[in-house]
């Protein structure tokens, strides 16, 4: 899947919808917590309002679920941050075999 996705992404796949992480090399809910994935220009795990990272908490049991939160206000509604959350689900449903979305599609040569 790492493979995969970083041909996809050579081809036009957003980094922001990859369900595995090219720094760290493993599914994304695993290491969207890191201090890294924190993008202030766009939003990504950022509270504007507040000015400070969003917080996330990943249960791998399945079915799995993903809840992002501002640690100041409990917020993080934006749409860079519906993103992550959607990023996570996807990566979590493809680690357990389910049934993921298709993200990307690598457009023939």
């Amino acid at each position: 899947m790492l493979a995969a996705e970083d041909t996809a992404e050579e081809h036009g796949l957003s980094p922001h919808t990859r369900s595995t992480c090219y720094v760290h090399r493993c599914w994304t809910h695993q290491c969207v917590g890191d201090p890294l994935h924190v993008l202030i220009a766009t939003g990504h795990r950022w509270c504007r309002r507040c000015e400070c990272p969003v917080d996330v908490a990943v249960d791998e049991t399945p079915p799995g679920a993903v809840h992002l939160f501002c640690p100041r206000c409990g917020q993080a509604g934006s749409a860079a941050n519906r993103d992550v959350r959607q990023a996570c689900r996807t990566s979590l449903a493809a680690m357990h075999g389910g049934d993921a979305p298709t993200l990307y599609g690598i457009p023939d040569a």
